[in-house]
């Protein structure tokens, strides 16, 4: 339902509730939609902050008759209206009074005193203990009005790069925390009479329940316009109860589909190489791996969009669709609500695709009809989680058994997280103490043969510098990834030929055939000056 025809509705409800107390009260009750937007209030009679104060307009005065009709709300003071009326009275006039609808008296209100455009400060980040910027940011948004406050704490988000909103209700306040660069960061405590006036935005754009005592799942998209450029901002909204109220999470998508483009993910040779073969294949089976925002999604698109040519069908299912990508058949599979990827894979393999993409492998059922499309002429590429490609693996065994299909079917397996990217204009250059140095040469001690080894006796290390640019020395993200390509070693695990089926044995038959692990590809990152040794030990 459009953001449109949710006003409307919501509008309706409101003139209906109003006929009906207007009958409980003996009022006569005023429908205006049809004139509000050209109705003229009578100026002169009551002044602008006694109409806002006591929520009450001039509607007509009939000068002859001595009558002055006024329109109230249900929240007018019925003191004022007494008084108001006795007032007239004793002029020797008549005052009467129709109940309008609170919607009626904000059109009214807003055509006759428009309401002041107010600038408020851009959010910034706090540091590590900066507890000045979070009360200013706190004082900031208290003070911007209900109608506004959760359109600006979006925008906010968006601009400055956020890729989540955490709200979070606490004992006497609610937290707003903001992940920027992978990393969380605290932004604002905000006053609890905020969290209705939020939850029921989120209610009424997202189409979630305010009173849900389960986990709940929504998506609503926003407008978004900076600098006079106009972009379209998806958001997923996942809300939870907690002790104090329901906590929600919205994931932002802001990416333009150029982006989604292998090049951009900066991969070695090697591992270019190897995806560009994989893909190169009208069939098999493609999974990447990780945790919840390693930009899986990412890898998924932009090898999609290197196969969006025009003699090729691709057909997406997702839950939700994250990017709109043109020439792709995308269709939103909504789990919540009792569809599955596998039925909706079951139907898209009749409409004839050359590559299909299942957002997420949760089941047995989708497993299984993944791989059977993989081994009958189609290409499928898909996400599923695990920590490592060697425990997707061993994963999936768990979840399907010993499947000599599907050691056919699968032909890649990648691995990756999102580290932090050093500035490269502010970071700095240090030498690293011997402690540092020994790590770095036992990870990279056994290194195959066909990547370039450093010099492990004489390399430097990066940190990062604050700028007013960068404020905690960092810029955007880097990928790390480790691939795993299905070799005849590979598959004797999956078919059953080895029986000591584990993570470790998978991993150390890939790594005798040379694959690259995610730490030994992280440190090779950090070598390079990408991003910091701290950042790949809390992130891989």
């Amino acid at each position: 339902m459009d953001e449109d025809r949710i006003q409307q509705n919501r509008r309706n409800d409101d003139e209906k509730s109003t006929q009906e107390r207007a009958a409980i009260l003996g009022l006569q009750y005023m429908d205006l939609r049809d004139v509000e937007q050209t109705l003229v209030l009578i100026p002169g009679v009551i002044d602008i902050d006694t109409m806002h104060k006591n929520r009450i307009v001039p509607i007509e005065v009939q000068r002859e008759a001595q009558v002055w009709n006024f329109g109230i709300t249900t929240q007018t003071p019925q003191s004022f209206v007494i008084d108001l009326q006795k007032t007239y009275d004793e002029q020797g006039k008549t005052a009467q009074f129709f109940l309008i609808s609170g919607g009626c008296f904000q059109v009214l209100m807003n055509r006759y005193d428009p309401p002041k455009e107010v600038k408020y400060d851009n959010i910034q980040i706090a540091k590590v203990g900066d507890s000045d910027t979070i009360s200013q940011v706190s004082d900031t948004l208290n003070a911007v009005s209900s109608d506004q406050v959760f359109d600006f704490l979006v925008e906010q988000a968006d601009r400055i790069g956020a890729s989540d909103i955490h709200i979070e209700n606490q004992l006497d306040s609610i937290r707003i925390r903001m992940r920027i660069d992978g990393a969380l960061h605290a932004v604002a405590e905000l006053n609890s009479d905020r969290y209705r006036v939020i939850l029921g935005a989120l209610a009424s754009r997202a189409n979630i329940s305010t009173a849900a005592t389960e986990p709940q799942s929504g998506h609503m998209q926003k407008e978004i316009t900076r600098d006079g450029v106009t972009h379209m901002l998806n958001l997923r909204v996942e809300t939870v109860p907690t002790m104090y109220g329901q906590d929600a999470v919205l994931r932002l998508f802001n990416f333009d589909e150029s982006m989604l483009n292998l090049d951009n993910l900066r991969l070695g040779p090697s591992e270019r190489a190897e995806i560009d073969e994989v893909i190169s294949h009208p069939r098999g089976m493609v999974l990447t791996v990780g945790p919840t925002g390693s930009g899986k999604s990412t890898t998924l698109y932009s090898i999609i969009n290197a196969l969006n040519t025009t003699d090729r069908k691709i057909i997406t299912l997702e839950d939700p669709i994250e990017y709109g990508i043109p020439g792709v058949t995308q269709i939103p599979i909504d789990t919540t609500n009792g569809q599955s990827f596998a039925d909706g894979l079951r139907s898209v393999l009749r409409q004839d695709p050359d590559i299909v993409m299942v957002g997420e492998i949760r089941d047995a059922d989708t497993a299984k009809t993944a791989i059977q499309a993989s081994i009958t002429g189609h290409l499928v590429l898909s996400s599923f989680h695990a920590i490592d490609t060697s425990s997707a693996f061993s994963r999936m065994i768990d979840l399907i058994g010993v499947n000599p299909i599907f050691s056919t079917a699968i032909r890649l397996v990648i691995a990756q997280r999102l580290v932090r990217r050093l500035d490269d204009s502010t970071k700095e250059e240090y030498e690293p103490d011997a402690a540092t140095k020994k790590w770095v040469q036992t990870v990279l001690a056994n290194l195959p043969s066909h990547i370039e080894k450093p010099d492990l006796e004489n390399f430097k290390l990066w940190k990062p510098v604050v700028s007013a640019a960068s404020p905690f020395g960092f810029t955007g993200r880097v990928v790390i990834m480790e691939q795993m390509v299905v070799t005849d070693e590979i598959q004797k695990f999956l078919r059953g030929d080895i029986k000591d089926v584990n993570a470790d044995a998978i991993a150390k038959s890939a790594r005798a055939e040379g694959m690259v692990t995610l730490l030994e590809r992280g440190v090779l990152a950090a070598l390079r000056g990408e991003t910091t040794l701290d950042e790949i030990n809390r992130v891989i």
